[in-house]
């Protein structure tokens, strides 16, 4: 039965693999500005604005849950950084993973993910893999306009989630996050690091000016 859970698993999580590796950079581009409107059109259970400005880097993503018995987990998106010219280009980030259980059904979720720290950004710009709630601590982010007066710093990386979907309660606690290398290099035309982008080193080009326009309030 363990042998068929980790079969079935390991064929959803090729699935979503195969869905995610087939997003282009622009595409998640586009996609991280739309859900960053979405959170800031739910004001009362988003994220606060004094969170926001006081970031070192923001995460965003887009993962996709799939299960029947076993689950899977794939997603991808873009981390930019504050630099002291304003926002970086954006870097290409991707998440998969796979689990056992008595699971069913779908779930979309979009995910936001503060970076309060250095250490955070520094994390993403050079160790090329992110493991959240390893050496960096994350936790769930206070929430709305009420906590405006209240945020202090509780922990490296706060995440941020809405989701659609039948499964309920998803936590990034231990999720892998991986530089998408190639996925930069299409982009910019050319080899770049992770930490050549976050570092303002590579100009943004046209396709992140949206994305930067909704960062820039912040």
């Amino acid at each position: 039965m363990k042998a068929v859970i980790l079969v079935i698993a390991a064929i959803l999580l090729s699935s979503c693999s195969t869905l995610f590796t087939g997003n282009s950079m622009q595409q998640d581009v586009d996609q991280a500005t739309a859900i960053i409107e979405r959170f800031e059109a739910i004001p009362e259970k988003g994220i606060p604005a004094s969170v926001m400005k006081a970031a070192r880097g923001v995460a965003i993503l887009n993962v996709t849950k799939a299960g029947f018995i076993g689950s899977a987990r794939g997603g991808s998106g873009v981390v930019v950084a504050r630099t002291e010219k304003g926002w970086s280009a954006p870097s290409a980030i991707g998440t998969g993973g796979l689990g056992v259980g008595f699971q069913a059904g779908v779930e979309i979720t979009e995910f936001v993910i503060v970076l309060n720290t250095p250490a955070a950004v520094d994390a993403f710009a050079k160790q090329g893999n992110v493991t959240l709630g390893g050496n960096l601590s994350v936790a769930a982010g206070p929430i709305g306009r009420s906590a405006e007066g209240s945020v202090g710093l509780q922990a490296a990386m706060y995440t941020y989630s809405i989701s659609q979907g039948l499964f309920a309660g998803v936590s990034l606690e231990g999720t892998g996050l991986a530089t998408r290398d190639d996925t930069n290099a299409a982009y910019y035309g050319r080899s770049v690091t992770a930490g050549e982008i976050l570092s303002g080193k590579v100009a943004p080009p046209a396709g992140a000016r949206n994305l930067l326009k909704v960062l820039s309030k912040y």
